[in-house]
C-alpha cells in the first residue's frame, strides 16, 4: 500500500488509512466506513465516520485535473482554500467549518464534519425559508469581507495576503464564464432555451449600454484587491439548520471587491423565488419569506458593514463621513451589479443551477428566463440606484406583474 510522502489520489480505502496514519483521529483498530459525498469537477470529498462512536470527519483532497475535461488545474487552490477557511474561522466563529489537518503533499484539508446541515439551496427549493438565514449569512459577510481591507489591516501584511491568495485559474473562470460569454459568446459555450435565442440576442448580445456595465464590473473584479473573498458565495456553498449556517467551498478565494460576495447570495437567492413565481405561483408563503430574505439580507449587511467600519476603522482620513458614505455606497453598488451578472450568467451561461435546468416546461422556462435576464440587467444598470432591499425586490415585483 502506498505511504502519503507523495501524492496520489486517494480512494476511500486510502481515506480511512489516512484518517488514522496522518490525522490520528480513530485508533488503528477502529472500524471505520468512508463514503465520497462530493459531487463536484474539481474535488473528491469523503466522509470517514466511527462505527463505535459517530465521530466522523471530512477529508477533501484536489485532484490535478478536472473530472469533466482532464483539463490539468493548479493544486494551490487546495492550500487556499485551507488557509481562508481557518482565517474565516478566526473572524466569524461558528460559521465555517473547523479546519482540523491541511496536508500539502496530499493537497488534502481535513475539517469538521456538518453533515446536520442542509444544502441551502435545496432547503429553498423545498420551501424552507430560515427565518435566521438573513442575520447570519450577513453577519459572516460583515465580519469576513470589511477586516481584510486595506482600511483595517496593516499596508504589509495586506499585500502579503495578497499575494497568498492570488488564484488566477480560478478567477480566469469567473472572468469568462460571469463576466464575459453571457454578453459575447466567443467560445460558444452558452445554453440558450429553445425560443429565447432572439431574446438574449437582443438583450444581452447587442445591448452596447449593457456591455459598457458589465465591462467596468468586469474591470473592477480583476484589477480591485478590495478584501478577501468567499469567490463563489452562491446557495449550494451555504449549508443551515436551526443551529445556525455553515459556509463551505472557498476555493475561488482572491483579493477582490466587497460586492461579488454580497452580490452572488442576493442574486442566488432571486432563483429561489423566481423558480416558484413560475412553477409553484400557490407558494406564496415561501415567496413572501424569500422577498423579505433578500431584502433583509442587503439592508443588514450594509448595516453591520457600518457598524463594522465604525469599530475597526482607526486611520483619520477614513473616517471622515464622506469618504466613508463614498466608500459603503460603493460596496453596494457592487452588490447589486454583480447580483445581475450572476443571475445572467446562470440563466444563459453553460454552467446552470438547478432552479433554472430543472423547468423543462416551455411556457414556464421560457418567461422565467426572460424575466431573470431582465432583472440581471435592471441591477446592472441601475445598481448606484439601489439605497434599499426592498428597491431591489421591488424591481422583481414590477418585472413580474
Amino acid at each position: 500500500m502506498p505511504g502519503f510522502d507523495s501524492f496520489f489520489l486517494m480512494n476511500t480505502e486510502d481515506v480511512k488509512r489516512y484518517a488514522v496514519e496522518v490525522l490520528h483521529f480513530f485508533d488503528p483498530d477502529e472500524e471505520t466506513a468512508c463514503t465520497e459525498i462530493g459531487d463536484g469537477n474539481i474535488n473528491y470529498v469523503f466522509r470517514v465516520c466511527s462505527e463505535r462512536d459517530g465521530r466522523s470527519v471530512i477529508v477533501k483532497q484536489a485532484d490535478r485535473l478536472l473530472r469533466s475535461s482532464g483539463r490539468p488545474l493548479d493544486m494551490y487552490r487546495n492550500k487556499i482554500e485551507a488557509a481562508i477557511l481557518k482565517l474565516e474561522g478566526e473572524l466569524s466563529p461558528g460559521l465555517v467549518p473547523e479546519v482540523y489537518h491541511y496536508d500539502e503533499v496530499m493537497a488534502a484539508t481535513s475539517m469538521e464534519d456538518v453533515s446536520d446541515y442542509k444544502n441551502l439551496r435545496k432547503e429553498l427549493a423545498a420551501n424552507r425559508v430560515w427565518p435566521h438565514l438573513s442575520e447570519n449569512i450577513s453577519s459572516f459577510m460583515a465580519n469576513t469581507l470589511l477586516p481584510t481591507t486595506d482600511l483595517v489591516l496593516d499596508a504589509e501584511e495586506k499585500k502579503r495576503r495578497v499575494k497568498f491568495f492570488t488564484n488566477p485559474e480560478l478567477c480566469k473562470i469567473t472572468e469568462d464564464l460571469v463576466l464575459t460569454e453571457p454578453y459575447y459568446d466567443y467560445k460558444g459555450r452558452n445554453i440558450l432555451f429553445p425560443g429565447n435565442e432572439d431574446f438574449v440576442k437582443r438583450f444581452l448580445y447587442e445591448d452596447e449600454g449593457l456591455h459598457a456595465e458589465v465591462a467596468s464590473l468586469r474591470l473592477n473584479f480583476t484589477n480591485n484587491a478590495q478584501a478577501l473573498l468567499h469567490g463563489d458565495l452562491h446557495s449550494g456553498s451555504v449549508f443551515i439548520s436551526e443551529q445556525g449556517i455553515k459556509v463551505l467551498d472557498p476555493e475561488f478565494a482572491f483579493y477582490g471587491p466587497m460586492g461579488y460576495d454580497i452580490g452572488n447570495v442576493i442574486g442566488n437567492l432571486f432563483f429561489a423565488w423566481a423558480n416558484k413565481a413560475f412553477t409553484a405561483p400557490d407558494a406564496a408563503e415561501a415567496m413572501t419569506a424569500l422577498e423579505t430574505c433578500i431584502a433583509e439580507v442587503w439592508d443588514k449587511t450594509r448595516e453591520k458593514l457600518e457598524a463594522k467600519y465604525d469599530a475597526c476603522v482607526t486611520l483619520p482620513l477614513y473616517r471622515v463621513p464622506a469618504f466613508r458614505a463614498q466608500y459603503l455606497d460603493g460596496i453596494m453598488a457592487d452588490a447589486a451589479g454583480y447580483a445581475g451578472t450572476e443571475i445572467i450568467r446562470r440563466t444563459v451561461g453553460d454552467s446552470k443551477v438547478m432552479e433554472v435546468s430543472s423547468v423543462t416546461d416551455p411556457a414556464q422556462r421560457i418567461p422565467m428566463e426572460r424575466a431573470l435576464v431582465k432583472l440581471g440587467i435592471a441591477l446592472i444598470k441601475n445598481r448606484k440606484a439601489y439605497r434599499k432591499g426592498q428597491e431591489l425586490t421591488e424591481a422583481f415585483r414590477l418585472i413580474l406583474a
